[in-house]
């Protein structure tokens, strides 16, 4: 049975913004797992990423946040498919930060001029045949006994053997050779100093197949201390002066550790055995695992940076770390028989090797070269290794990422094509390629016509404009000698307002009021539209515009938005509570999972209004009527679903922030006519583009990453920042978290 892969991310609050880096961190762990240096997203969590069926990575060039609020109703699929959004910071070169440094990849014109990758990287078939791994072990994946040492192997390598002349003494773990392809794995090493004896014990790490440590404990030689070998082994005369555990402790507790069928892992485990006088049938030798030609081994060292991606025995420690290296030494073992003889092959482990050599000599000729060399000398030095981008690491373990693009999107020579190609050639290489690959790149574009700065300047002011307007109602009308500040105090149970004034152009006076929420001016139009404020029965309405006819079926839609499910606004709160106190305030309702408080973005303080999402809808439903009505610490509150999601809320006040909110600036106003005309051809090329996507997120395999980018724009009419929407599709075919 597949298990399925799931997204984690607690991004309901403001701060929700990710960096390039951060982007990238996510698609490396996702294509690599915990192979070269991946480690899990900081800001969210994939669970089996093991069983992921690929990545797929949509870009859609040129476009941002607000290509995607401007055309909301456009983006159907988009926005009822994927359960989480973010906001991604613009970049100064997109396709760099997506790839990362000093990517390899250079794909030429194939027939189709689509697409093509580069593969010389990657081990031929016809070479891994001389490959002592493939020697050794063959070219199938196979369970763990067959690579555990036979008896002849472990006197060959001078392992601990029962009722051998140099044995005795020596403790037998009792366990039995009955190992099958399911029995447990056991990291072990141990740290030796030199005694009067020899090599001793001083050191001991015990880990299970998960990496917990079960044993790590120093231990008191015997014998006189001779060398402390503190530089290798990180021991000290004062560490051991407490210490009472001795060798025969240790021996009895890992006798009573072991499982009867446990297999133990290490590197040159034979010396660690040796050390412990200890005898055990079942062992993997890690420095005999990844075989080597002539007898050689690699170091544990290496092996960890190459195969695992991590660096241990880093010289600013004092000395190696046994549970980080029996750790190690357990991973590469899972890594080998996960993957197989022929992908540990593929890695090339000796090019690597004499790679990584001569970085070190180059590094050591650049350290000792004199003062004064003439520049002459320096361009023949060879030139600095750059990161390796993670797609030049997934052709080294054989994946072949995918690549699709039209020419002039795309700065970067990773995408190239005919000037003709369309997005609809695109999709159809995609929904042919994609099945094929692990990773895959696809990128969209509207086309040239519509990415001139000065478009999306104008869309900018669009949108500004409409936001501001949903963000805006009209109350009236009241009395003549109106008390302003009742007014405010019943709005204000609304939602934070930014700005309150009073319409003096009509018969009797009204007040316009801008929200800083969207939800808190639904809620002001639902709750006091012909209700009695200020000893007035008062009407509320918002702005009537042509932008706004339309307003209604935006706010629906909204609310409706799949990112909004299970999440619910609550107005009202007084401002000295904290969210320690809201959160024992709102204990009792059921299934409460997140509970997000608004801050000022200048001030930092606390908004009068909050934002709970609940695992399950309907729990949600019922704590919005149990809400309603709510009296707490003296305020009286009020709830409505969610309209806006976090990212959404920092965006709005940014650009309520923003310089020109005052009035049209007259560039605007000379291309308004230019707007119009293109908008109408531009709405329907959003469509399709939505369209497309569809079809291709339809086509992908169930446990699928699937991430769609707006990359964000940075222009002389300034920057706007991008929009991330990702998740992993599911039987039902959506992309959830």
């Amino acid at each position: 049975q597949v298990k399925s892969c799931h997204l984690s991310a607690a991004l309901l609050g403001e701060d929700s913004e990710i960096s390039q880096e951060q982007l990238y961190e996510l698609l490396k762990y996702a294509a690599l797992g915990k192979c070269h240096n991946a480690a899990q997203p900081s800001w969210c969590r994939i669970y089996h990423q093991s069983h992921l069926a690929g990545v797929v990575v949509v870009v859609l060039h040129e476009m941002s946040q607000l290509h995607f609020y401007r055309f909301y109703l456009q983006f159907k699929h988009l926005r009822r498919v994927f359960r989480h959004r973010f906001t991604l910071a613009p970049s100064a070169n997109f396709p760099v930060s997506l790839y990362g440094e000093g990517t390899n990849l250079k794909p030429q014109n194939t027939p189709q001029g689509l697409t093509s990758t580069s593969s010389e990287c990657i081990t031929k078939s016809s070479d891994l045949q001389c490959d002592p791994i493939i020697q050794r072990y063959g070219e199938k994946k196979q369970g763990l006994t067959s690579y555990t040492l036979t008896l002849e192997e472990q006197k060959k390598n001078d392992y601990p053997i029962e009722g051998s002349p140099g044995c005795k003494g020596y403790i037998s773990t009792e366990c039995d050779q009955q190992r099958t392809d399911s029995s447990p794995l056991f990291g072990l090493d141990c740290e030796m100093c030199l005694t009067a004896k020899g090599n001793e014990v001083t050191r001991v790490s015990l880990v299970d197949a998960r990496g917990q440590c079960l044993l790590n404990e120093l231990v008191k030689p015997e014998s006189t201390v001779v060398n402390y070998r503190t530089r290798f082994s990180g021991i000290t005369r004062k560490m051991l002066l407490p210490v009472k555990t001795r060798l025969s402790d240790i021996q009895t507790r890992l006798k009573k550790m072991l499982p009867h069928d446990a297999v133990l892992v290490g590197h040159s485990l034979n010396s660690d055995l040796q050390a412990l006088e200890m005898i055990h049938p079942s062992v993997i030798d890690t420095s005999l695992l990844f075989a080597r030609s002539e007898g050689r081994r690699f170091k544990l060292k290496f092996l960890a940076k190459a195969v695992l991606g991590k660096e241990i025995q880093c010289e600013q420690k004092l000395g190696h770390d046994p549970t980080e290296d029996a750790r190690a030494a357990l991973e590469l073992a899972q890594f080998f028989i996960e993957q197989g003889p022929t992908k540990v092959a593929q890695l090339n482990l000796e090019m690597l090797l004499t790679a990584e050599k001569l970085a070190e000599v180059s590094q050591n000729k650049a350290v000792l070269q004199p003062q004064g060399c003439g520049f002459q000398e320096q361009l023949n030095e060879p030139p600095p290794l750059s990161k390796p981008c993670f797609l030049d690491c997934l052709q080294v373990t054989g994946q072949k990422p995918l690549l699709l693009g039209r020419q002039g999107s795309d700065s970067s020579g990773l995408c190239q094509s005919n000037l003709s190609t369309s997005n609809k050639q695109i999709l159809q290489r995609a929904l042919e390629d994609v099945p094929l690959s692990k990773f895959s790149i696809i990128q969209f574009s509207l086309g040239p016509e519509y990415l001139a700065s000065h478009l999306h300047a104008g869309l900018h002011e669009k949108v500004r404009s409409k936001l501001t307007d949903m963000l805006t109602i009209y109350a009236g009308p009241f009395e003549e000698n109106f008390c302003m500040k009742s007014v405010k105090k019943e709005f204000g149970r609304c939602g934070p307002i930014q700005s309150l004034t009073v319409v003096t152009e009509t018969f009797q006076p009204y007040v316009c009021i801008q929200y800083e929420v969207l939800e808190a001016a639904q809620l002001a139009v639902e709750c006091l539209n012909g209700a009695e404020v200020a000893g007035s029965c008062i009407k509320v309405q918002r702005p009537v515009t042509a932008a706004m006819l339309d307003c209604n079926v935006l706010i629906k839609e909204l609310e409706l938005d799949v990112e909004n499910e299970g999440v619910i606004y609550v107005a009202g709160l007084k401002k000295s509570l904290t969210e320690t106190d809201l959160q024992e305030e709102f204990s009792q309702l059921k299934d409460l999972e997140t509970l997000f408080l608004p801050k000022d973005l200048q001030s930092g303080k606390h908004r009068n209004c909050c934002f709970l999402k609940f695992q399950k809808t309907q729990s949600a439903v019922d704590a919005r009527e149990a809400i309603n009505g709510w009296t707490m610490k003296g305020s009286q509150l009020r709830s409505r679903n969610a309209l806006a999601p976090g990212h959404l809320w920092r965006w709005i006040w940014q650009m309520n922030h923003s310089n020109g909110k005052q009035g049209k600036h007259i560039f605007y106003e000379k291309m308004e006519q230019h707007l119009s005309d293109s908008e109408q051809d531009l709405r329907k090329r959003v469509k399709k583009l939505d369209q497309h996507i569809k079809k291709l997120h339809r086509s992908l395999q169930n446990n699928t990453l699937c991430v769609v980018l707006f990359p964000g724009v940075n222009s002389t009419h300034g920057s706007q920042p991008g929009l991330g929407l990702m998740g992993i599709k599911d039987d039902e075919g959506r992309s959830a978290c």
